[in-house]
């Protein structure tokens, strides 16, 4: 089981099994010629597209008296008889459905997964003549102890093509360097993730990093840098970039038929990995792709932000990486918002579960601000270069590392004059949750984008940009940034990120009798507030209860960010300022900064900013009013000083808090209002804030949580507002 979505190739190979059936079933031997009684089952035969995602199709075949079915990337399987409709692989169960005259007209695969639950999916058969769809290349595997520095040695898992060790073409390698483990990794992984690449013939490594499944050493999580750049020898410094230096070093010295290039890449802690890799890197290392990177756990992605703490996320994933070499499940029985309400604080939770010493869990305790412990892990502040090509890929609905992506091209793209392609950074946003672009990608929970958004992704510009660095071919044309924009499903391209040709900037205001718009302010300080209470004692919840563990049975963590924050409308505790109906497409792009003016009554309070599409009441399709995020972000208001150390707030004084919500390509279209929605708690993705100023949240007693008023300001004098980027046809 895979809990982060997508680390390794196996767990690709699981994201991709949400909507195919399993790989998993046995293969066997063809049957020239049919038989009699074989012939009922030219019943079955023919093409089936999913009806949830149509660019998923199986293709169910007869020889002699087997059926077999296959997809673009599931590989050929048998399937064995169970009943007169009923069929099945090792691991998947295929129904087959008849119309009133007795014809096969869709069949319902359950086997794939979401999480750690089967899911079944239904196809709806096209036509009664089958094709062959998958075009799969088969790979040797091997497993070799790589030496670095220091005298660890590093697991990895060698593919390559069939018989291309000592003949054809010497190859490049392609490397991941994962903590998710390799033990899944083989020809099908490889043809099923990476079907395009396997295609035109690579040597893919999957490696245990330090400390990590099959490989020696201690793990530390996000290790910071501590080797001296161009020290190739002190094995007393060692860190993922010297680990990575050397795994190279010893891959290109050691497989046979390499051509010295290699390709570096990985989504999520994997994605942290490439960007090491590509550090101080090895000659060797041709180009980098951080795909959804944990770059600062502290300023933006897992387990803080803004100052906020992750605490379901933190809670979870730190069992998970730190109980044992291996992944340890957390999957908790109850509602997690009740568990962790019950218990308070976040040292009083991982107490309860006799999580308390592990070591990324204590350092949440003793240092929940931004110290020096955090700010040598971040990676944005050590991108002083560009030594070799980068290709960033995230995703606006991406619920884990949203901030890496655009924080990494942000830090590296001061450094690219674009005159050199082998020194310059480029950039993908797409419609995705977190690694969400390994799959089809043609809709996100109830949103849909149109295409396989997927798919485009990965043909015209993954796939292109390592064959370009690594086999020297043409294809890749991006010259900066690629974003999909959301609302009209159109992709766009950018010379530079936020873009700067083609758009201004404006602001977006809150207003008098809770209004929004792109007018600013012109009253006085009396009346234009508005004011709500916020208690600790019943916290917002950031999606609909029961919140399961994160990765537990029947979460719905992935896709939550693109849900309907309709949920929240009986909600008493937070304000919403709403435009009026758009009269015509209406197009904001860019960082969306928020500028929130607000007082607190008491000494200490969170701040969580919102930007909502609201469909009209009269949308197709299911979605009539359904309230969609853009873009959302928090912060903690302790840190309006400095991140670095806590400072309590005056009570009832205004402030300006200033932060990024991130970036954003998105239409709102005709008819659709723009909402903001700001509010004080976000539970229990975020810990509660006492609201009464303690020295730490981690450890606040009870009677600290107390409830507070929370005024928001939108007067000429305190104007708040979201600093966006408007098209210059809309001046």
């Amino acid at each position: 089981m895979r809990q982060r979505w997508i680390g390794t190739a196996v767990a690709l190979m699981l994201g991709v099994a949400a909507f195919l059936p399993s790989a998993m079933g046995g293969q066997a031997p063809h049957h020239p010629h049919a038989t009699a009684e074989s012939r009922p089952l030219d019943a079955f035969v023919g093409l089936y597209k999913e009806n949830s995602d149509p660019d998923v199709v199986l293709s169910i075949s007869r020889e002699g008296d087997s059926l077999f079915v296959e997809s673009a990337r599931m590989a050929r399987f048998q399937m064995h008889a169970e009943g007169k409709d009923h069929f099945a692989t090792t691991s998947t169960k295929y129904e087959f459905i008849r119309d009133p005259s007795g014809a096969v007209t869709a069949v319902s695969v359950t086997g794939g997964r979401r999480g750690t639950e089967l899911t079944t999916e239904l196809y709806t058969r096209t036509t009664n003549v089958a094709e062959t769809l998958n075009h799969f290349r088969n790979y040797t595997r091997t497993e070799v102890m790589m030496p670095v520095r220091d005298g660890v040695r590093l697991h990895a898992v060698v593919l390559r093509p069939e018989g291309s060790e000592h003949s054809g073409e010497p190859l490049p390698i392609f490397l991941q360097r994962t903590c998710y483990g390799t033990e899944g990794s083989n020809s099908a992984t490889v043809n099923m993730t990476k079907p395009e690449l396997a295609q035109s013939g690579y040597i893919f490594v999957f490696a245990d990093i330090r400390g990590r499944y099959e490989s020696e050493g201690q793990f530390v999580m996000n290790r910071p840098i501590v080797h001296v750049y161009g020290n190739r020898t002190d094995p007393k410094l060692v860190d993922e970039s010297s680990d990575a230096y050397d795994s190279v070093d010893w891959l290109v010295k050691n497989l046979p038929n390499n051509n010295g290039r290699v390709g570096v890449w990985g989504v999520s802690y994997p994605g942290f990995l490439a960007m090491m890799a590509g550090m101080d890197h090895h000659p060797a290392v041709k180009a980098v792709s951080p795909q959804a990177p944990m770059t600062d756990v502290w300023m933006g992605d897992d387990f803080f932000h803004n100052g906020a703490f992750r605490e379901t996320y933190g809670f979870d994933y730190t069992q998970r990486m730190e109980r044992s070499k291996r992944d340890v499940p957390v999957s908790m029985d109850e509602d997690m918002y009740a568990y962790f309400l019950r218990y308070g604080n976040f040292e009083n939770a991982a107490k309860a579960a006799d999580a308390q010493n592990l070591p990324t869990a204590k350092r949440f305790v003793a240092e929940p601000a931004y110290t020096k412990f955090w700010q040598e892990m971040a990676v944005q502040p050590k991108l002083t270069s560009i030594e070799v090509p980068v290709l960033e890929v995230g995703g606006w609905f991406d619920q884990e590392d949203m901030f890496g992506t655009q924080a990494e091209y942000a830090a590296l793209r001061p450094h690219d004059t674009k005159k050199d392609p082998e020194h310059s950074v480029y950039m993908v946003l797409g419609p995705w949750s977190h690694g969400g672009w390994a799959g089809s990608a043609r809709r996100l929970g109830a949103l849909e984008f149109g295409s396989a958004t997927g798919e485009e992704y990965r043909k015209r510009y993954e796939v292109t940009f390592f064959e370009k660095f690594l086999k020297d071919r043409t294809g890749f044309d991006l010259k900066d940034t690629a974003t999909f924009r959301t609302g009209v499903n159109q992709w766009e391209r950018y010379d530079v990120w936020p873009p700067k040709v083609g758009f201004h900037p404006a602001k977006l205001y809150l207003g008098v009798r809770h209004s929004l718009s792109f007018d600013a302010p012109t009253g006085g300080d009396v009346r234009d507030h508005a004011n709500y209470v916020a208690d600790p004692s019943n916290p917002i919840p950031y999606r609909e209860r029961p919140i399961q563990s994160t990765y537990g049975s029947g979460s719905k963590w992935r896709p939550w960010l693109s849900g309907d924050q309709g949920f929240l409308k009986d909600r008493k505790d937070l304000t919403n300022f709403t435009s009026d109906a758009m009269d015509k497409d209406t197009t904001i792009t860019g960082d969306i900064v928020a500028h929130l003016f607000a007082s607190t009554s008491g000494s200490d309070a969170d701040w969580v900013v919102k930007l909502i599409d609201v469909y009209p009441d009269d949308a197709p399709g299911g979605m009539a009013g359904y309230q969609t995020m853009v873009v959302e972000e928090i912060f903690r208001g302790r840190y309006w000083k400095t991140f670095e150390a806590a400072t309590p707030i005056e009570p009832n004084k205004v402030k300006e808090y200033t932060w990024s919500l991130h970036g954003a390509d998105h239409t709102f279209l005709k008819g659709h209002r723009m909402m903001v929605q700001v509010q004080s708690s976000w539970f229990p993705l975020y810990d509660r804030n006492p609201q009464t100023f303690v020295p730490n949240i981690m450890t606040a007693p009870m009677d600290a949580y107390t409830p507070q008023t929370q005024t928001v300001y939108f007067s000429k004098k305190h104007p708040s507002h979201l600093d966006v980027l408007l098209p210059d046809t809309e001046k």
